[in-house]
């Protein structure tokens, strides 16, 4: 029995991460009910990123150039780096303002298990950003877990013969907003180890 127009574009929006049958009916629907210039626009975007999207040559971010905007930006500080796993994450450091500084994609994360080995990761040009770009210092913003802790401390070590650069780790631990009686141990074990004089 062949599938509905509906039904087909259900399927292939339930296939996002994170969305499931009943998100991906009402994603359908909405989709259905938007303007016509609105939904061509969508399905171009979602057309031309597959076409045009690459990585950096110097940080491995998603560009449609040689290198993303962000290594282009002559405003932002050269000498600091902040190495992250994924593309996606550089989006979620940018919205906090916090960093303006330069990145370093790894595309991945440390897991022997994985098979995700030092050599599959840009750890190697990560060490060559270092060692010719008058870098002072490299910001590890792996993810707190197991492969992000053992990314982070593989990181540190290969840097080491570089004593002119300062490895620095991002904090982690309890949100603004939150209960310390709702913090796990881990988290509230963090907070601690990261405190800091006020």
């Amino acid at each position: 029995m062949p599938r509905g127009i509906v039904e087909k574009l259900v399927d292939e929006l339930s296939k996002l991460p994170g969305v499931g049958r009943k998100s991906a009916q009402k994603l359908a629907f909405f989709i259905l009910n938007m303007p016509e210039e609105d939904a061509r626009s969508l399905a171009g975007a979602i057309v031309e990123i597959k076409e045009k999207a690459r990585f950096c040559s110097v940080c491995f971010n998603i560009t449609d150039g040689e290198t993303c905007s962000i290594c282009r930006d002559t405003l932002r500080d050269k000498r600091r780096i902040c190495v992250v796993e994924e593309p996606s994450n550089i989006a979620v450091i940018e919205r906090s303002g916090g960093f303006n500084g330069l990145y370093h994609v790894l595309m991945g994360a440390l897991s022997p298990i994985d098979g995700m080995t030092p050599d599959r990761l840009k750890i190697k040009e990560l060490v060559d950003r270092v060692s010719s770009d008058g870098v002072e210092e490299v910001v590890i913003a792996t993810n707190p877990n197991t492969k992000g802790e053992v990314t982070a401390r593989y990181i540190k070590e290969t840097l080491s013969p570089y004593n002119h650069v300062l490895v620095t780790r991002i904090a982690y631990g309890l949100p603004i907003g939150g209960d310390i009686e709702f913090a796990d141990e881990v988290t509230m074990k963090k907070s601690l180890e990261g405190r800091r004089a006020l």
